[in-house]
């Protein structure tokens, strides 16, 4: 399957989070890296929830380079956020927006290009009294090569005043919890597991809006399992788009018996149209 054309997204993730700390500096911290990829933390503004505040990690990448998803896919690493050192943190939720299916000289990888910008809710120990985020991001960034990247960053963040743009943006493109069968216009409608073979396979039937592209990600109950990228198949139900991959990168002594799965559902068409995340319990 094509990879999805979601660049005109992450442009405009780019473009608003420009606007955003030109007009208010003190809301961006400073860009830490070199030209080929940096970071930086943006501050969100108003509550995300009770007691909880808004911001965001921001990835940029020079044109031709990517970085990785959570899930890399056949290879890379995933980024690694450290947030030890930050002053008055409870806690700091990353979210992941959908990511891109690339297929180049690695494999079939799972990630972003050009650049992305992470959500954060962060939950301070006490809302009385400032927050300082201080990031240590360690990374991978690919063109040709693949290389180690690491960024630090720090910034006040605090309740109060509008959301930045490029947070609201990036929200959105966050998959959303959704049912198994849910009668949704993106929606995993079906799981199956097929033995027979020299290992088991995993169908997944997909409703999608009309015309959309689906892109489908699979991820074991633990990041030490490395399961294979879905591909589409045939043989799908009419109204439905179907993927199959097998059952296959289980650590060593793993069993599959029990082992909750979470599907990552992408629709698109030029852009991202909705994204959404389900979870599987195999028999």
């Amino acid at each position: 399957m094509p990879s999805l054309r979601v660049a005109p997204i992450f442009a405009t993730i780019l473009a608003a989070t420009i606007v955003s700390g030109t007009a208010a500096a003190a809301d961006t911290s400073t860009w830490d890296g070199d030209t080929r990829s940096a970071i930086r933390l943006i501050g969100g503004g108003e509550a995300a929830q009770a007691g909880a505040l808004r911001a965001g990690v921001e990835i940029r990448m020079s044109p031709g380079w990517k970085t990785y998803w959570r899930y890399p896919g056949d290879s890379g690493v995933p980024p690694n956020f450290d947030f030890g050192t930050s002053e008055n943190v409870k806690s700091v939720d990353v979210q992941w927006p959908a990511p891109l299916r690339i297929a180049d000289s690695e494999g079939v990888t799972i990630g972003y290009k050009s650049g992305v910008l992470f959500p954060l809710k962060v939950v301070p120990q006490d809302p009385n009294k400032p927050v300082v985020l201080r990031l240590k991001l360690d990374y991978a960034i690919c063109e040709k090569l693949c290389v180690p990247a690491q960024g630090q960053a720090e910034l006040a963040i605090k309740a109060g005043g509008p959301l930045a743009p490029a947070i609201a943006t990036a929200e959105k493109m966050v998959p959303q919890p959704r049912e198994l069968g849910a009668a949704a216009a993106l929606a995993i409608r079906n799981v199956t597991r097929e033995d027979g073979g020299k290992l088991p396979r995993i169908l997944v039937d997909v409703a999608a809006p009309a015309g959309a592209k689906v892109t489908l990600f699979a991820e074991g109950p633990s990041p030490d399992w490395a399961l294979p990228v879905p591909e589409m198949v045939d043989g799908a139900p009419a109204g439905l788009q179907r993927f199959a991959f097998a059952l296959d990168g289980l650590p060593p002594g793993a069993s599959a018996k029990g082992a909750e799965l979470k599907f990552t559902a992408v629709a698109a068409k030029e852009t991202i149209l909705e994204a959404i995340e389900t979870t599987f319990r195999l028999d």
